[in-house]
């Protein structure tokens, strides 16, 4: 006598629990948005071990994508009227809407630690330009948010930006970490 194996029906899921819960609650929350957390990690956590603790924070949390324009994004507010080379941070961003000054846009911006990757150079149009912000341990924006007094800055502009880029070093390249803002952007 043979044996004859039946297929065993394949359960159902119910998915509608799933999809009306909220899809904000699944993301991690970064815990260095916190000033508290991050002065008491800070009381017993060495500078460059700290900064790695927060960029492994923020490598996990991704992007928050609250303000991506850097013209409304609260946590560049307290750096946008520091005066570097003659122009604050608010100016140059005017400026790089309004399309004027477009040979200073780059030694400006660098002045705080931000580079130019993209932009529309038009004379007529939006300059969709893709700004990306160091958030390394030796990047130039620490002295301006140090001396604004904002200790956990990194999280707070990633908090801001529109995508984060973390980079782990290999043979070729070095650690590298940046957020990256997008400037009179394209609609979508």
């Amino acid at each position: 006598m043979t044996k004859v194996n039946k297929p065993t029906p394949k359960k159902t899921i119910d998915t509608s629990a799933v999809q009306t819960a909220n899809p904000a609650a699944n993301l991690v929350s970064n815990p260095f948005l916190d000033n508290d957390f991050y002065g008491r990690m800070r009381d017993y956590t060495e500078r460059d071990a700290a900064i790695a603790k927060e960029l492994r924070a923020i490598a996990e949390c991704g992007a928050g994508k609250a303000n991506p324009d850097p013209r409304h994004a609260p946590s560049l507010a307290a750096i946008s009227a520091i005066v570097k080379k003659g122009v604050s941070l608010a100016d140059m961003f005017k400026s790089i809407v309004a399309g004027t000054e477009k040979g200073l846009w780059e030694p400006w911006l660098a002045e705080f630690g931000f580079q130019v990757r993209a932009v529309n150079y038009g004379q007529t149009g939006p300059r969709n330009a893709c700004l990306m912000l160091d958030i390394g341990a030796g990047s130039k924006a620490n002295a301006s948010f140090a001396k604004a007094g904002i200790a956990n800055w990194r999280s707070r502009v990633t908090h801001d930006c529109a995508e984060v880029a973390i980079e782990n070093p290999n043979d070729k390249t070095p650690f590298t970490s940046c957020a990256i803002f997008y400037l009179d952007p394209i609609e979508r």
